[in-house]
């Protein structure tokens, strides 16, 4: 199997051509019958009559992780034939490398892409040098293209080009003596993502993969909401358009010119109704297993678009979700990570200059023996791409003063990404760290700590990552677990507020997916999973200390500034008074963790308690 990256000769033959204008080609999807007719000419990505197989790789929400991650977030469940689940550890740019190039073997048309979020909330490794490092690594993946998604605007729009361009950090300057940040070899595309005073996107929206005649149109969006999931310097001077009407426009504009083949990458996601990537979450129809905001889109969007490439929920489905006209359309997702890629086979008509999707859905039992769509994992049996590791073990040379420096002790697993609880462990690790930095009235006077769920990036894992020692947790897993280091903010809220801020967890934008925020020690309440809406928080169970919270009364509340800010649809936060700047959260977390733990009384996980469900 190979382990160095792929001729540069093959890349230019696989080459992202600008959208010049070609002879428009008449339209339409091919009949079922024709279809049939044509699959008897398929080959393995080969010239075999009037149809060719076109492979598309893809995968999503990578964040950074060149090593492969800890704890829960790096596995993925599988689902056994007995009905059991086993987890496979799975994950690692050094193995996503060797199963990409394995995968595109045979394949004389093959298309890597990819649906954002490759950088941003990075662990240390990448997240210390602005992610020159994870660029450098999709490089060598040989990535034709991917969207932006929201974590590739933490930094905001300047670094954002900077990453597409190329160049030395403005502030930091170069991190490697004598070398020279040189950029993404592969666009990113971000249709929807508008500059408010022209109004026109910031980076190209779409472009065209073309090989041996056969062109295929990628359109890169991320969600719209983006600004409520980035603070509020990473999207300023930037407006986020409607995904649906931004990929209707460009498809139909990518058709005008002769692009009859067109592939939606889109950073927003949906949940399937099981955590396995091998679900069928077209049972018991299509599409019939997968919730959330990916289907009113992918219904709503153009039937000129032919897949669906998603992300942003970090979840792992493959479905069959019918476009406006009834056809069958494809929608993936590769969970996050590296831990899965996704392999579709998009079977491209050269008369018509289109993508052949059929209205007879394949049989569940011949979609088994021959799929044309399949998550796949990126298990860590299979060989190391020997480039990736020679790439890691430079980047973590140059980190290693700083990344592995012991911060705290623990005594075992401290779930916190990797939890499926609403209240995770690590969740209640983090608000009583920040409620203990920001409790002195020096420092705020809290009384209350609230933290996003998202915001906790990974878990606390007992077993070493390197040489430190299993139950050592080191300055670089620290950073993983809070990569942000958002600045922390004390303001005076009303118990009304406090309510308010609850109820928001599971109303508004939140009532279709609930995002429950991790609460500090002492602030209990009862989450009640049969009522709909903001009813869902029994606002008489809200206690302090045991005491009902006080409508009226003015509390001290504690959380980071995105939070504060109201991102992730929490506007109560907003509305606080009497600000209070504060240490980072990276800061507060390290602190707790080396004021209340050792090598002789390490950390044990907290219990969990402060949230009772009622199902």
């Amino acid at each position: 199997m190979p382990a160095t990256p792929l001729p540069r000769k093959r890349l230019a033959l696989r080459r992202l051509t600008a959208t010049a204008a070609v002879l428009a080609a008449t339209a339409g999807t091919l009949t079922a019958a024709t279809a049939t007719a044509g699959a008897n000419d398929r080959g393995h990505g080969h010239d075999r009559g009037r149809t060719v197989d076109v492979q598309l790789l893809s995968f999503n929400d990578l964040h950074g992780n060149l090593e492969p991650p800890q704890g829960s977030s790096g596995t993925v469940t599988e689902t056994q034939a007995d009905g059991t689940t086993k987890a496979i550890p799975a994950g690692g740019v050094e193995y996503l490398a060797n199963a990409l190039r394995t995968a595109r073997k045979g394949h004389d048309y093959s298309i890597t892409a990819a649906a954002g979020d490759m950088i941003g909330a990075s662990p240390l490794m990448s997240g210390l040098f602005h992610d020159e490092p994870t660029i450098e690594a999709l490089n060598k993946l040989d990535l034709d293209v991917t969207s932006v998604g929201n974590h590739e605007f933490d930094e905001g729009r300047a670094e954002l080009t900077r990453m597409q361009r190329g160049g030395c950090h403005p502030k930091e300057g170069c991190f490697e003596k004598g070398k020279t940040y040189k950029g993404a070899q592969f666009p990113y595309l971000a249709a929807n993502v508008l500059d408010e005073k022209t109004g026109k996107p910031i980076l190209k929206p779409y472009t065209v993969w073309e090989h041996k005649g056969v062109k295929v149109g990628f359109i890169g969006v991320t969600t719209k909401n983006t600004p409520d999931v980035v603070t509020a310097e990473g999207v300023k001077g930037l407006k986020f358009a409607d995904e649906v009407e931004t990929i209707n426009k460009y498809a139909k504009e990518l058709d005008r010119q002769g692009v009859k083949s067109i592939v939606a990458l889109l950073h927003e996601g949906g949940m399937p109704a099981s955590g396995s990537y091998n679900f069928d979450c077209d049972t018991p129809g299509a599409g019939a297993g997968i919730s959330g905001p990916i289907v009113d889109i992918a219904k709503k969007v153009t039937p000129k678009v032919d897949a669906l490439v998603t992300g942003h929920t970090h979840q792992a489905y493959a479905c069959t979700i019918p476009d406006p006209s009834g056809a069958p359309r494809t929608v993936t997702s590769a969970a996050s990570f590296g831990r899965l890629y996704t392999d579709t086979t998009l079977t491209y008509d050269r008369r018509t200059k289109d993508i052949v999707r059929t209205t007879v859905k394949t049989s569940a039992a011949a979609h088994a023996k021959n799929p044309r769509t399949a998550n796949h994992v990126v298990d860590r049996t299979q060989p190391k791409a020997a480039d990736m590791t020679a790439l890691i073990d430079r980047w973590k040379k140059l980190a290693a003063p700083v990344a592995n420096k012991p911060v705290g002790y623990i005594s075992a697993d401290i779930n916190g990404r990797g939890s499926e609880a609403y209240e995770q462990p690590l969740g209640d690790v983090i608000t009583d760290a920040q409620l203990e930095a920001l409790s002195p009235a020096a420092k705020g006077g809290a009384q209350i700590a609230f933290m996003n769920p998202g915001g906790v990036r990974s878990d606390l894992a007992y077993k070493a990552s390197g040489s430190e020692g299993d139950g050592v947790v080191t300055y670089g897993e620290a950073f993983t677990v809070q990569p942000f280091t958002n600045l922390m903010q004390v303001k005076d809220l009303t118990g009304a507020q406090v309510i308010a801020a609850l109820q928001q967890q599971v109303s508004g934008p939140n009532e279709a997916q609930p995002k429950i925020l991790q609460v500090s020690s002492g602030l209990t309440y009862t989450l009640d999973l049969t009522k709909k809406g903001a009813d869902r928080v029994v606002a008489s169970s809200v206690k302090l200390g045991g005491t009902a919270i006080d409508p009226a009364k003015t509390y001290r509340v504690a959380g980071n500034e995105f939070l504060m800010g109201g991102g992730d649809g929490f506007p109560a936060f907003k509305e606080g008074k009497n600000k209070l700047v504060a240490a980072s959260d990276l800061d507060v977390f390290i602190a707790y963790l080396t004021a209340h733990s050792s090598k002789d009384a390490p950390l044990a996980p907290p219990a969990a308690n402060r949230i009772t469900i009622v199902k």
